[in-house]
């Protein structure tokens, strides 16, 4: 652990540029900060370990396979790990819509364009960095809003890449259980109209003591610290130890 601390005090360093410390209520700047300023060495997907290139380009992991979303298997995606749909429900504009939410068709709409459109607040949520990772599109599609569990009878949908999904649950690959729970852990602490279930939550707490920090963990931690101006104290608790 030792060896953590010290990465996760040098990381800042590692910053491609100077950036200055405030949120973004921008999810296409958001975006673009994960892919430029946090991403700039390590080019590899949370679930799957596909590899992206600055264009966006995925290089699946030998064995890799599909039969759905096809077409987005060679693109990157930034995906929510806990789904925008989660707190996005707790706004009214998401639920009920709102008076500013009329199309040029005057038409009335709601969901996540409604509350993006109108409510700062959500957009702020939408754009954390830290809720932020890539994904392989297809299979950011096939995630959809689904909550984690453990599928024990479930069979893989990705060939080599041992992601589960059945019954609108997932069960994600052993090496990305931990930083999904921080995540969670994260979310709920930093956004209070955010709540768990108590079995979703006991998940991602058992989780989080099973698979500790990695050593990219703590350095992706560190550089979105320094854009964002927060911390994630259950990834950077464990880095300093």
């Amino acid at each position: 652990m030792k060896g953590l601390k010290a990465v996760f005090l040098l990381a800042a360093l590692l910053l491609p540029f100077t950036v200055v410390a405030e949120p973004t209520d921008s999810f296409s700047k958001a975006k673009k900060l994960m892919m430029n300023k946090v991403y700039f060495d390590h080019r590899e997907t949370l679930y799957c370990g596909g590899k992206f290139d600055v264009k966006k380009n995925i290089t699946p992991p030998t064995g890799f396979h599909t039969d759905k979303y096809r077409k987005r298997t060679n693109r990157v995606e930034w995906e929510h790990v806990v789904p925008a749909e989660n707190f996005g429900r707790t706004f009214s504009e998401w639920r009920d819509g709102h008076s500013d939410c009329v199309d040029s068709k005057g038409k009335t709409f709601k969901g996540r364009n409604c509350a993006s459109k109108v409510n700062k607040e959500y957009r702020f949520m939408q754009s954390d960095l830290y809720n932020l990772y890539p994904a392989i599109g297809a299979v950011n599609a096939m995630r959809s809003n689904y909550n984690f569990n453990m599928l024990t009878e479930a069979e893989i949908d990705f060939g080599s890449c041992s992601m589960k999904v059945e019954n609108r649950k997932v069960e994600p690959p052993t090496e990305s259980r931990g930083q999904i729970a921080r995540t969670y852990l994260y979310m709920e602490q930093r956004y209070s109209r955010y709540k768990m279930s108590t079995s979703q939550k006991q998940l991602m707490q058992s989780w989080n003591k099973m698979y500790p920090v990695s050593s990219w963990e703590c350095i992706r931690a560190e550089r979105i610290s320094k854009i964002q101006g927060n911390s994630n104290t259950f990834v950077t608790n464990q880095c300093m130890r």
